[in-house]
């Protein structure tokens, strides 16, 4: 585990907090970004197989303008309960949408990713486990690895999951004329992850599951190489984009679009049937200065993308029963 510093971090886009939960039990966890004053919000879904909670809240033309916190989290479709107890912390802080009876209503979009096979499968992310992550955010920087949503994050397994090695989540900001832009991703693709500075293999399938040689599944599957299909959904990239210039719902539509480009870069295969990618996108509006969205979608792309290299670079080996995920860090050694 590490903190995100080389290339900033999500909490570094003004009016969001950001905090971890990780199980003690078995690697898994959950991550919540919180914006307290709220936040206009978007989504886009690539992956084959999501598994997500209050996406269709965030279609352009759709009522509710803002939401209050995206959750990501592991544990498959069973990790989206962590939202409740997003939604709890922040109804107990007041926080959510005046609905004119009783509290305040927390709109809290999410997604999980599958990292089931790594430890008790019995035992994921619940709501404890958000409302705990919402109690440990703040605007410092994030812990990055093997915590939160990346605890139990593996990539490389279109081979086997034996040939894995351990992915994590990770953390990145890029500012450009008094503007921020900021990206949390937690990587658990199928594919494997790259340096597109220099084309380098950082972790992925290995050849054998005794061994730290690395096969490129992409190549791989070039020659012929016939895939290990697991089921559906057992992997997925999941994050979240954010940024203090105020833009439209639409508008950030497009810097979602411009985010799974920066998946396309350090990630292959992506948007696999087997992924669930989905990156979220929220504005806190709390700069009035307004780079053109050009320039935002390429802030956006390079966030996302140094997110998920922060994310296998900070990565830290893991021993699960006989299952050995080496990081990215043994290949380098």
């Amino acid at each position: 585990m590490s903190t995100s510093s080389a290339h900033g971090c999500i909490t570094q886009v003004p009016g969001l907090l950001a905090g971890h939960w990780t199980s003690t039990q078995r690697p898994t966890g959950c991550s919540v970004v919180i914006a307290p004053q709220g936040a206009v919000a978007a989504v886009d879904v690539r992956g084959a197989a999501p598994g997500t909670r209050e996406t269709d809240l965030l279609a352009p033309g759709h009522l509710v303008d803002k939401v209050h916190a995206v959750m990501l989290g592991g544990g498959s479709a069973w990790g989206l309960d962590a939202a409740s107890g997003v939604v709890r912390w922040l109804e107990q802080q007041g926080i959510g949408m005046d609905v004119g009876f009783g509290n305040p209503l927390p709109l809290v979009p999410a997604a999980v990713l599958f990292d089931l096979p790594v430890g008790d499968a019995r035992i994921r992310p619940d709501a404890d486990g958000g409302f705990a992550a919402c109690a440990a955010a703040g605007n410092s920087l994030l812990a990055c690895g093997n915590v939160g949503a990346g605890a139990g994050a593996t990539v490389g397994k279109l081979f086997g999951s034996d040939h894995a090695m351990k992915g994590g989540i990770g953390s990145a900001s890029v500012q450009l004329q008094g503007v921020t832009v900021g990206a949390l991703v937690a990587c658990n693709a199928v594919g494997d992850v790259l340096d597109p500075h220099t084309g380098q293999l950082l972790a992925g399938a290995r050849t054998a599951a005794d061994t730290l040689t690395l096969r490129d599944t992409q190549r791989a599957l070039l020659q012929g190489d016939a895939p290990r299909f697991a089921l559906p959904g057992a992997n997925t990239t999941i994050g979240i984009i954010a940024t203090d210039a105020a833009l439209s719902r639409t508008e950030l539509q497009r810097l979602t679009v411009a985010g799974h480009d920066g998946l396309a870069r350090c990630i292959r295969p992506v948007h696999t049937m087997l992924d669930g990618d989905t990156l979220f996108a929220l504005s806190t509006g709390q700069t009035s200065r307004q780079p053109d969205l050009i320039t935002l979608s390429a802030m956006a792309a390079e966030a996302v993308q140094l997110a998920v290299l922060c994310a296998v670079r900070a990565a830290q080996t893991l021993r699960v029963g006989d299952l050995w995920l080496p990081a990215a860090s043994e290949l380098q050694a």
